[in-house]
């Protein structure tokens, strides 16, 4: 990869049961990074990827994974430099089949900066912090700010009729998110390079 070329992020949509509310804020996240210059925006949807529950004999720190689809997965994620995750909160975490599909790649991941757009009770706060634990783990970088979509936002979205641009600080939440992914995106991308 050239050390000059545009930085590539993936916008994953971290929940894939039926009904999902996750596609209408990915959607918007995209539609918002679209207008930026300076990263490349790609979406990602899990059910793409139906990963079983994790069953390879090795941990990914320490071997490839064997399953078909998770080595997929993993050369999707080895293409990107960053990435956003949309999550929903479930039982004040994060959902199994996004966990599942962190579980399955671990260099993919190393070195790059993580976001988060969060949905749910409290903004999928609690889902959020757990999921920059994981991260931390990933040796990825989790930056500060991110979109916290609280249940008057969630049920203005899905039940009344609402869009995204009602609710003012969500844009404003996203804009320093970008921000800040743009920077960390640049600065770790830079580093990975001069060690490649």
């Amino acid at each position: 990869m050239s050390p000059h070329s545009t930085p590539r992020i993936g916008i994953i949509i971290g929940s894939t049961r039926e009904g999902r509310f996750g596609d209408k804020p990915a959607r918007w996240i995209s539609g918002i990074a679209a207008k930026r210059t300076d990263m490349q925006f790609e979406l990602i949807d899990l059910r793409d990827y139906p990963l079983p529950f994790f069953e390879e004999q090795m941990s990914p720190v320490y071997a490839p994974p064997q399953h078909p689809v998770a080595q997929r997965w993993a050369a999707r994620l080895a293409t990107l430099d960053g990435f956003i995750v949309v999550t929903p909160e479930y039982n004040h975490s994060a959902s199994a089949v996004l966990k599942n599909a962190l579980d399955y790649a671990y260099r993919e991941f190393n070195r790059k900066p993580i976001a988060f757009v969060g949905y749910g009770g409290v903004g999928a706060a609690r889902s959020v912090e757990h999921l920059r634990m994981v991260a931390v783990e990933l040796q990825m970088a989790p930056i500060r700010f991110a979109v916290h979509i609280g249940m008057i936002e969630f049920l203005g979205v899905w039940q009344q009729g609402k869009s995204f641009d009602d609710f003012p600080h969500l844009g404003q939440a996203a804009t320093a998110m970008f921000e800040d992914m743009a920077w960390w995106t640049q600065a770790l991308k830079a580093a990975r390079e001069t060690q490649d």
